[in-house]
């Protein structure tokens, strides 16, 4: 089983939708544009929010079980996955890459 590295590559953040519809958060996602978490397998990585492992974690044991090109052409590198949360309010865009060493 491969390791599969994520890195956070964008937050956005709709503060009108927010102003008009969420109720005040006590705590929002603290990621940072070029994070990097490592997943081993199913395994999800430490500190890493639930809701987007919701989102990436069927993506990521692809990746690690040696899945490749999804949805036939999708990604330049085919080793690879381009996946937001399902946060409406604060999308995160995170790039899925297999890591070439096994996982231990």
């Amino acid at each position: 089983m491969k390791k599969v590295k994520i890195t956070v590559m964008r937050k956005v953040r709709h503060d009108d939708l927010i102003e008009k519809y969420e109720n005040p958060l006590e705590h929002e996602c603290d990621v940072e544009e070029g994070q990097v978490f490592i997943a081993n397998g199913w395994e999800k990585p430490e500190g890493f929010c639930d809701s987007a492992w919701e989102s990436l974690s069927a993506f990521v044991m692809g990746l690690a079980n040696g899945a490749e090109d999804f949805y036939g052409g999708w990604m330049k590198n085919k080793k690879s996955a381009m996946i937001s949360c399902n946060d409406g309010f604060r999308p995160v865009s995170f790039l899925l890459e297999t890591m070439e060493e096994d996982a231990e």
